[in-house]
């Protein structure tokens, strides 16, 4: 079954950058579209950044444009998230996700990692 593994979450302060990283068993990035989310108690879960699967750059939301990076090794069929910047109100649990191309809803998803930004 496919499986998505976060990792790199922790505590830093604001201004700090912080690269997140999602590695992916029984599914290869390339081929689906990616995204990451990320959730804090009492809001939706909200989506950072997306990277269709065949398109060369990603959309983000405007909360994180210019400072939060998608990027994808694909001889390791890892996907990242580099966060640079860093803000107290981005403190969540970051989870990195995948669809097949052609589907509307994310089939998979990874446990998630959580990033604490102190001020």
């Amino acid at each position: 079954q496919v499986q998505l593994v976060e990792s790199g979450g922790g505590l830093v302060q604001a201004g700090s950058s912080l690269r997140l990283s999602c590695a992916a068993s029984r599914l290869t990035f390339s081929r689906n579209t990616v995204g990451w989310f990320r959730e804090t108690p009492g809001k939706e879960r909200e989506s950072v950044g997306v990277r269709r699967w065949n398109l060369d750059f990603a959309t983000y939301a405007d909360s994180v444009k210019g400072r939060f990076t998608i990027s994808r090794d694909n001889a390791r069929n890892t996907l990242y998230l580099q966060m640079n910047n860093l803000k107290p109100e981005d403190t969540a649990v970051y989870y990195c996700a995948a669809r097949n191309p052609g589907s509307d809803s994310w089939q998979y998803w990874g446990q998630g990692t959580q990033v604490t930004v102190s001020s």
